[in-house]
């Protein structure tokens, strides 16, 4: 496996395997690659995760759960960037991102984009979801 020298890596609060693995089911070319939870003789909870490795179509990101007691919000400012390949990939997306999280954009046309949506997914994590033109 070899890991990209820039990577984007994300702390969740205790919610980083529930996430990764909702992730990986909603991409269709997804897979979780590493996965290390603390252990006993770690001073964090053992459901935690310590290090994930995780890929979404030819993207390779990492996560990790939050153990320092003080919970941190994903920042609005940083958002993942998908371009999809079809209208049903981008409305499985849509879906599945949305749900129980925010649209901060609806699916609108705007080109050069055929459709294009931002959402926040349950989690805090924002995604950015284009559909270009026909070619």
């Amino acid at each position: 496996m070899s890991i990209p020298k820039v990577t984007t890596f994300m702390m969740f609060n205790g919610q980083a395997e529930e996430a990764i693995r909702t992730y990986v089911e909603a991409f269709d070319d997804a897979e979780i690659l590493a996965m290390r939870r603390y252990s006993e003789e770690d001073d964090a909870p053992t459901d935690y995760l310590q290090h994930a490795i995780f890929r979404l179509k030819d993207q390779v990101l990492m996560a990790i759960d939050n153990v320092n007691g003080m919970d941190i919000e994903m920042n609005p400012a940083m958002s993942l960037y998908v371009t999809v390949d079809t209208a049903m990939e981008m409305e499985r997306l849509f879906s599945k991102l949305k749900n129980q999280g925010a649209i901060l954009m609806p699916k609108t046309e705007m080109p050069p984009f055929r459709e294009f949506a931002w959402v926040q997914d349950r989690f805090g994590v924002n995604w950015q979801l284009a559909l270009p033109e026909k070619q």
